[in-house]
């Protein structure tokens, strides 16, 4: 039952993106989040994302906390829909959508020729931070997390090596070890921090604790490395704002759980700048 599921929903996936291909990027990223305003709460526990919401912002009133989760499934329909046009925002003609502030950070990693550990959540469409790092000559390698759909997912596989970044580290042991491969040979690695994971440690995170992933920490110690920060907003439409933000760097002294708990407050302050890009509906507290 569950196979037959997954496939319909993989049918239901490839005749709407062939809609989309022919509406062309504008349109399709407009009704994507139309349609996922409304069906999305159909989904996702309404009940979790106004918990997760209140947790992180305590004293929001209602009419501001509907105006978020309004957003966030807005939001969540545009990524859908322009998954398409990943192709696009590349090499075509929607690569000067894409704005980077901080390049500098980047020539200054290029012209050092070492490895960083970028981090990020999942806001706005948050594929084209990877994407936009490999475009700009970062040797990175970005971890992920397999979808759970067998059909969907060598599709968005095919998808994020082809056109997001070459080398993709799946999450688990199998990934570890490529990942520690590619790190000799001095590639950086980039991956999302705001999804809850079984093998993480409890972080603060919003004033509680949240099981977090601790392979950036991880990654500090092993190779001395520097963390950075980045951002990416929706300006307007398809038009997306990408900061890199400065190095930090982490004494020898600080744990594991000190530098996730770090790392964790530089997440909240993305959060909190547009609360209405990021994806409420993850259980990071469960």
């Amino acid at each position: 039952m569950k196979y037959l599921k997954y496939f319909i929903q993989f049918i239901f996936v490839i005749l709407i993106f062939s809609l989309f291909k022919l509406l062309g990027p504008n349109l399709s990223s407009k009704l994507g989040g139309k349609i996922f305003e409304k069906i999305g709460p159909l989904f996702r526990s309404k009940k979790i994302i106004r918990s997760n919401i209140r947790k992180a912002i305590p004293n929001i009133n209602f009419e501001n906390e509907k105006k978020i989760i309004n957003s966030m499934w807005n939001n969540y329909g545009r990524i859908f829909a322009e998954y398409i046009f990943i192709e696009n925002f590349r090499t075509g003609n929607l690569a000067t959508n894409i704005n980077i502030e901080g390049k500098e950070t980047l020539d200054e990693i290029k012209k050092s020729n070492k490895q960083v550990i970028f981090i990020s959540g999942h806001f706005s469409n948050f594929e084209l931070m990877a994407m936009s790092l490999e475009k700009n000559n970062i040797n990175v390698a970005a971890i992920y997390r397999p979808l759970n759909n067998i059909f969907l997912n060598p599709l968005m596989e095919r998808i994020r090596k082809k056109y997001i970044c070459k080398n993709q580290i799946k999450k688990g042991i199998g990934g570890m070890k490529k990942l520690i491969k590619l790190k000799k040979k001095n590639f950086s690695t980039a991956l999302m921090i705001d999804q809850r994971v079984s093998e993480g440690i409890l972080s603060n995170f919003f004033n509680q604790e949240a099981l977090t992933t601790t392979i950036p920490a991880q990654l500090v110690k092993k190779f001395n490395i520097p963390v950075v920060p980045v951002y990416i907003k929706r300006i307007n439409q398809i038009n997306f704002k990408i900061k890199i933000k400065n190095p930090i760097y982490f004494s020898k002294e600080k744990t594991i759980k000190n530098i996730t708990d770090e790392l964790n407050m530089e997440l909240e302050k993305m959060i909190i700048l547009n609360p209405g890009q990021w994806i409420w509906s993850h259980n990071r507290w469960k």
